[in-house]
């Protein structure tokens, strides 16, 4: 028996209707038990677990004189005794059910674990590498001959000022840059800054170029050119609109 039943399972001892093997488990649990050692003193007589039941819950009352006419006071009437039979069993019924629907639902839980943990760990496809970041707009494209860099903008206009997109290649680092955006009455506007590692961009062991975005806050027809410049000074790439 569980804790759970052993404890429910006073009154039933206390009127003698456990089943042998029950009756044993029952004393065996009783010896450590504080609370079912007192609930059981408590309903040590017959008439004071008789008084403790209301007639609705004890069913047909004996008939009148049945004590007077042999029946033993200490020994419950035949229809508590039968009344006590059914409520234990429905209520061993009753956590039996209980204990079904939890382990099916515990059984599904865990089910529905591994499933998810399979779908998590399941080797599939590898996933796809990032995209690079595409240069979008009106697109300038130039390259400077004497160190080898080559650059495109992609520019949109936009209410705010110009967005502009740069792809550049053929820089080795390290090197500290940044772009300009230059107007027609010479106007310059910083639009991005960066660094470049040692390996550079767009170079043998390194094919990938560097691809990034910014802004400024001059309108698409106000710049005239933008320049890639080292920040300690000196131009890489001019590109022309």
């Amino acid at each position: 028996m569980s804790s759970q039943v052993e404890h429910t399972d006073v009154g039933a001892y206390a009127l003698g209707l456990l089943e042998e093997g029950d009756r044993r488990a029952f004393e065996a649990h009783l010896r450590g038990c504080g609370s079912c050692q007192v609930e059981l003193r408590e309903l040590s007589g017959a008439a004071g677990a008789l008084s403790g039941l209301s007639p609705a819950a004890a069913g047909p009352v004996p008939e009148p004189g049945w004590a007077d006419r042999g029946g033993d006071p200490s020994v419950p009437p035949a229809p508590v005794i039968d009344m006590m039979r059914r409520r234990r069993r429905d209520d061993r019924r009753f956590r039996r059910g209980a204990y079904v629907a939890g382990s099916a639902a515990a059984a599904a839980a865990l089910a529905a674990g591994i499933g998810i943990g399979a779908a998590v760990n399941e080797e599939g496809p590898a996933p796809k590498p990032p995209v690079t970041q595409a240069i979008t707009g009106e697109k300038f494209h130039a390259a400077n001959a004497g160190n080898g860099a080559s650059g495109t903008v992609g520019l949109v206009d936009k209410g705010w000022g110009t967005q502009v997109g740069l792809e550049l290649s053929g820089i080795r680092g390290p090197l500290k840059c940044h772009l300009e955006a230059v107007s027609r009455d010479g106007e310059r506007s910083v639009v991005a800054g960066w660094s470049v590692p040692d390996k550079g961009y767009g170079v043998p062991g390194q094919p990938k170029p560097l691809v990034m975005q910014g802004g400024t806050g001059l309108a698409r027809q106000q710049i005239d050119h933008f320049e890639v410049r080292l920040d300690d000074g000196g131009t890489l790439l001019k590109i022309p609109l």
